[in-house]
């Protein structure tokens, strides 16, 4: 039973952390998403007093099922809720001295992952091929939803924006003569962490129709502060795009019609991120530059090209090596052996290196 207490203390953190830093309510649920685990693992005893608790919160993690992985908490999910859990208990010796005077710092510094060997694990994404399928789908003029999610699939993959923000995009803030999104949390765009930037599209002529076909329907029917994917209402057989403003939960419905979607091109599904996952493999793959690469990860509205790096460089293993081969004047399609050899052996982190060590020199 969570002690009541220690709800309180976590409501005080989370407001506390709100006042101080902004943050959005889709942040503030993943803090809460993320010290929740700690009022699970302590139960009824105070948080002044876990340090004996058993098994440690470490393991407690380790053995919780998640309802996104049949294989528990994903490690960078883990990281995450330590992180926040460290946080809070050195605000809660702060801000309470006297009841956590005997919870030692080492203890709470002592909260971290066990080291672990590096593991190489191929990133799922939507590739040019499965995107380029679904959107030449042949859908009749008048299934207004196969069209919207057709279009939605197109705009995914070349814009690379994150499924949140796309279900919040008006259409005021498309702009297809010049290629260009405005992701900006004044026009009602939900960015991760209210970040604001112009964006750009990839000129896909197959996407971009696609895109295009649905833009005409949108712009001749709603106003620009209306949705771009828009809701459509219908009754007795008829269906009409509504002005009807994206509720919280638009992106989880964005996925559901997506998969209907996937249904009828007969391919396996893949959640709407998937395609901003394709989106970063397709510009990295064309990236020739150290300028190509950080375009592309601007575009991605990161923060820093060591983001981009650490998410998507390993990609392919296979991909890596014919791109570094090409690079240092190698052949591509039959590569020798003995070099094959040492990019198998590298880490991911030493491969996301040589991408840029390769990419430094052709820029010269």
């Amino acid at each position: 039973m969570i002690l009541r207490n220690n709800y309180l203390m976590t409501k005080s953190y989370l407001k506390y952390i709100d006042d101080v830093f902004q943050l959005s309510h889709a942040s503030l649920d993943r803090y809460w998403f993320y010290i929740h685990h700690l009022l699970l693992w302590s139960d009824d005893k105070p948080f002044s007093k876990i340090v004996s608790i058993r098994p440690t919160f470490q393991l407690f993690l380790s053995s919780l099922d998640s309802p996104r992985s049949e294989h528990g908490l994903a490690p960078t999910t883990r990281k995450k809720i330590l992180g926040t859990t460290k946080r809070f208990l050195r605000w809660a010796k702060t801000t309470h001295p006297r009841e956590f005077r005997k919870l030692p710092l080492y203890w709470i510094d002592s909260l971290r992952l066990p080291r672990q060997a590096d593991i190489t694990k191929e990133r799922s994404f939507v590739s040019l091929a499965e995107v380029e399928h679904l959107a030449s789908l042949p859908i009749p003029e008048d299934n207004l939803a196969q069209v919207r999610e057709r279009a939605a699939t197109a705009m995914l993959y070349s814009s690379g924006m994150r499924p949140g923000a796309f279900a919040t995009m008006p259409i005021e803030a498309v702009n297809l003569n010049e290629l260009s999104i405005k992701q900006w949390p004044e026009l009602g765009v939900k960015t991760k962490n209210g970040k604001r930037a112009t964006t750009f599209i990839f000129a896909i002529p197959l996407l971009i129709k696609a895109v295009d076909a649905w833009d005409s329907i949108v712009r001749k029917t709603l106003p620009p502060d209306a949705p771009w994917y828009a809701p459509i209402d219908h009754a007795w057989g008829e269906h009409w795009l509504s002005t009807k403003l994206p509720g919280k939960n638009r992106s989880q419905a964005l996925n559901r019609r997506l998969r209907l979607l996937f249904s009828a091109a007969d391919l396996p599904y893949k959640s709407a991120h998937k395609f901003r996952h394709g989106h970063a493999v397709y510009g990295l793959q064309h990236a020739r530059t150290m300028a190509d690469y950080k375009a592309v990860s601007m575009n991605m509205m990161h923060a820093n090209i060591k983001i981009t790096d650490q998410i998507y460089a390993p990609l392919l293993n296979s991909e890596v090596q014919q791109r570094i081969a090409g690079l240092l004047g190698q052949p591509t399609t039959q590569p020798d052996d003995e070099l094959q050899t040492y990019f198998r052996c590298l880490s991911d982190a030493e491969l996301s290196i040589a991408i840029q060590i390769a990419a430094e020199r052709m820029s010269r």
